[in-house]
């Protein structure tokens, strides 16, 4: 059986309480995941650098920085100094994806490529070896709580079938409206790492919404 990851999105804790919401998921997630937005590539704002700086001093699990900005290539570093595992810009956002994948993983890090739900698939699957994670939007990005969109399934299973045709170890996740009642099927049409935020951060006990996530997803 393929693996499967839940990765709690920070982006719809409690702020104001966020190393408790933190702490909540910490035995249950492998990975979490953390939104980057400017106000220009998306019409929000959320974390920056000095947040993950200050989360990343409190847990050693896995930090996927998901840069939702215009220019990735300027803020690579500073985020890996922050303690980012993986980060992840999106296609739409670069000229050379290959090129800054190779400049993310220079600092010996992995890389991850996200893509709009607009962009055609086609285009992203030429960079499936070239990355270690295709982060597909499964809603329009910028705010959480948004429904999953149906067009996602045969996304997910183009990129997988990519993937698989490359004979690659690259990883698919999938953002935006994952919950109980869609996890199965994102994981069977070939999601391997799946970002919640509200069917965790809503839930009174985080802990046992990511563990039910988890059973959802794998059946």
């Amino acid at each position: 059986m393929r693996e499967c990851f839940i990765a709690p999105s920070i982006l719809s804790a409690d702020f104001g309480y966020l190393m408790d919401e933190l702490r909540a998921v910490e035995g249950e997630a492998e990975y979490i995941h953390i939104d980057v937005m400017d106000g220009h590539y998306v019409d929000n704002l959320s974390f920056g650098i000095p947040v993950v700086n200050s989360i990343r001093k409190y847990s050693d699990k896995i930090f996927d920085v998901h840069l939702m900005i215009t220019n990735p290539g300027k803020f690579i570093k500073p985020f890996v100094d922050a303690g980012a595992d993986i980060i992840t810009f999106h296609y739409e956002c670069t000229d050379d994806p290959v090129a800054m994948s190779e400049l993310v993983r220079s600092y010996g890090i992995k890389s991850g490529i996200a893509v709009h739900p607009d962009t055609p698939i086609e285009e992203i699957l030429p960079y499936v070896d070239k990355t270690d994670k295709i982060l597909l939007m499964t809603v329009r990005p910028g705010f959480g709580g948004q429904g999953y969109m149906e067009i996602s399934d045969d996304r997910i299973k183009a990129v997988r079938k990519a993937i698989d045709d490359k004979d690659c170890n690259t990883l698919i996740s999938c953002d935006g409206g994952i919950n109980n009642e869609t996890a199965s099927r994102v994981y069977q049409a070939g999601c391997d790492i799946l970002v919640a935020g509200d069917a965790v951060f809503r839930n009174d006990d985080h802990a046992a919404a990511v563990r039910e996530l988890y059973k959802k997803a794998i059946g």
